[in-house]
């Protein structure tokens, strides 16, 4: 018999296997910002950044953070991902799915809420910088070139602009 703080342990700590059921059931959430400005010629603008492990172009995102609010959060990705900052909507401009790979090749499915994030300044200098590219684009441009279905009509529905209440 096993002693019992191994026992503690062990029922607080899910199984891989219990937690992608259950994430099958429930998607786990995560939050993202979606950087724009408005160009030169007055258009807007998105930023796109590379992931760090296969190098597609997403939009920065992460897990909830204790003690922010989910949009705080997204801002907090969008400065340490791609070294942005500015005025981030308190309401999401709408939401994704895709699968988070992990190392194992197992997958995970995520829904992720996205926040619009007008930019402000652009950082010289942020934690990830090494680690990924930066390129803005036209809306639907950007669209053509993410995976996820949902974030793809996403872009190209913020071609018309974000609604002036949200930020």
């Amino acid at each position: 018999m096993p002693a019992r703080s191994s026992l503690k342990t062990e029922s607080k700590s899910p199984s891989l296997k219990k937690r992608l059921r259950k994430a099958r059931a429930k998607p786990l959430k995560q939050v993202a910002a979606l950087p724009f400005r408005v160009g030169p010629d007055g258009r807007i603008e998105v930023l796109l950044i590379t992931s760090r492990d296969t190098g597609r172009w997403i939009i920065p995102k992460g897990w909830p953070m204790i003690g922010r609010k989910a949009h705080q959060a997204a801002a907090r990705e969008a400065f340490e991902e791609a070294g942005l900052t500015g005025q981030i909507a308190a309401d999401p401009v709408g939401w994704y799915r895709y699968e988070k790979r992990l190392t194992q090749g197992r997958a995970l499915p995520c829904k992720v809420r996205v926040y619009p994030l007008r930019v402000e300044i652009e950082h010289p200098h942020w934690p990830e910088q090494a680690q990924r590219t930066l390129r803005w684009f036209a809306p639907e441009d950007a669209a053509r070139l993410v995976h996820e279905d949902d974030l793809r009509r996403l872009l190209a529905d913020f071609t018309a602009g974000p609604r002036r209440s949200q930020v």
